[in-house]
């Protein structure tokens, strides 16, 4: 229970201002709360107690959804990143990645110029049932920079914070 406004209240007052997607948390399992949490326009409704891999694949589901207007394919100071074939190519020509490779390179392109904390890239490329160094993201750039030669520029150490994609 939240306090001061209701979750009824606070999900009013999005909706008259905006069309994000709204993931509703409550403890309140009722069928009519569900009913009702849906009238007032929420996209999922999800009861306490649950399962954080379920919550997560229902986040995923509804940006795929509302996202999904995406370019596959995005050119980013000649870097070419084919989202549907999962193939990079600098200048047009093709680059082989390893997996966590790739999956870091399009990390650090979909949040250009923001500057991200090898915590975070760890979540969010290596998932947060990674234990091992955060030092690792570290070998993996450096990878990728070689890889993407002349175009490795583009990807900034961030002393004492992370890494940041910027092209300038």
């Amino acid at each position: 229970m939240m306090p001061k406004l209701d979750g009824w209240s606070v999900l009013r007052q999005i909706r008259q201002e905006s069309k994000v997607p709204i993931i509703m948390l409550t403890a309140r399992g009722e069928e009519q709360d569900e009913l009702f949490g849906f009238e007032l326009g929420v996209d999922e409704y999800i009861s306490k107690p649950f399962s954080p891999k379920i919550l997560v694949a229902r986040v995923e589901a509804i940006l795929k959804r509302t996202m999904g207007d995406k370019k596959e394919v995005k050119d980013i100071g000649g870097i070419e990143i084919n989202k549907e074939g999962r193939t990079v190519k600098v200048d047009g020509k093709p680059i082989e990645l390893s997996l966590r490779e790739y999956e870091l390179l399009t990390y650090l392109v979909e949040n250009e110029n923001i500057a991200l904390s090898r915590d975070k890239i760890l979540n969010n490329v290596w998932n947060y049932d990674y234990y091992g160094d955060s030092r690792t993201i570290d070998s993996h750039v450096k990878k990728i920079r070689h890889k993407l030669g002349k175009k490795g520029k583009y990807i900034k150490t961030i002393r004492g914070i992370g890494y940041k994609f910027e092209i300038k």
